[in-house]
């Protein structure tokens, strides 16, 4: 598997019919190419399902899109950490606003069980304050999602750059460590490269995969992604 670097695209396959089944695989496949092509850390998270035929044909990582914070035993319809390990997955996300996690205590204890078993963990958060709390619990990223602008198109980094600026840095503060990403209504390269002039490291994208032009689409997010982080680097963004 790839080694995961940053800037990075995490793209979330969510339970849409173009990313499901075989159509996982060539989408994945797709991310695949993208990445090589660009140089770019690229992550899918297919459908619970579709976990291990994905990790199977790609040597990009893969991500499950959650994972219930119990161990493997007569849980009917749970998701323990270690069984999507053995699915093939490296990562999860864990608190996205469509899979919530209802208590802090639920996410630590998920963050827990998937260090336990090598498990990733990237936790969604909606609001600033729930960024330093979440970043409080160890996780290795954590992605700013402002609910309301999921699936609508309209980027966080348009809509609510101050917010967004003010989440990133809220989260370096407490670990400097962390991989800071932002999601929410990114739809282009455009707002890819504004979420990275604000301090994101990377970015969460799902309605993108339902295009019939989702190569091109990924391809300009790498491009964009790259070239922003070349001006990042130049201008010492986020070192303040």
């Amino acid at each position: 598997m790839r080694a995961i670097g940053t800037p990075l695209i995490l793209v979330n396959f969510k339970a849409f019919r173009e990313a499901a089944g075989q159509k996982a695989v060539q989408k994945a496949k797709i991310a695949e190419k993208v990445s090589e092509e660009y140089g770019i850390c690229i992550i899918v998270a297919p459908s619970f399902v579709d976990i291990a035929p994905v990790a199977q044909e790609v040597s990009i990582p893969v991500f499950a899109q959650h994972v219930d914070p119990v161990d493997p035993g007569p849980r009917t319809g749970h998701v323990p950490p270690e069984l999507v390990r053995e699915a093939g997955a490296v990562g999860t996300l864990l608190n996205h606003a469509e899979k919530k996690l209802n208590f802090l205590e639920a996410i630590a204890d998920a963050i827990y069980l998937c260090r336990k078993v090598g498990l990733l963990t990237l936790v969604c958060c909606d609001k600033v304050l729930a960024c330093r709390l979440v970043v409080h619990l160890g996780p290795d990223m954590f992605a700013f999602e402002p609910p309301e602008l999921i699936g609508t198109g309209k980027s966080v980094s348009v809509a609510q750059p101050h917010t967004l600026r003010r989440a990133m840095l809220t989260a370096k503060q407490v670990r400097p460590d962390i991989i800071a990403l932002c999601g929410a209504g990114v739809s282009c390269g455009s707002d890819v490269s504004a979420a990275l002039r604000l301090g994101a490291e990377g970015v969460l994208v799902g309605s993108v995969v339902t295009s019939p032009e989702f190569s091109r689409i990924l391809a300009n997010m790498a491009e964009a992604a790259l070239r922003a982080w070349e001006e990042r680097e130049k201008e010492g963004l986020g070192e303040d």
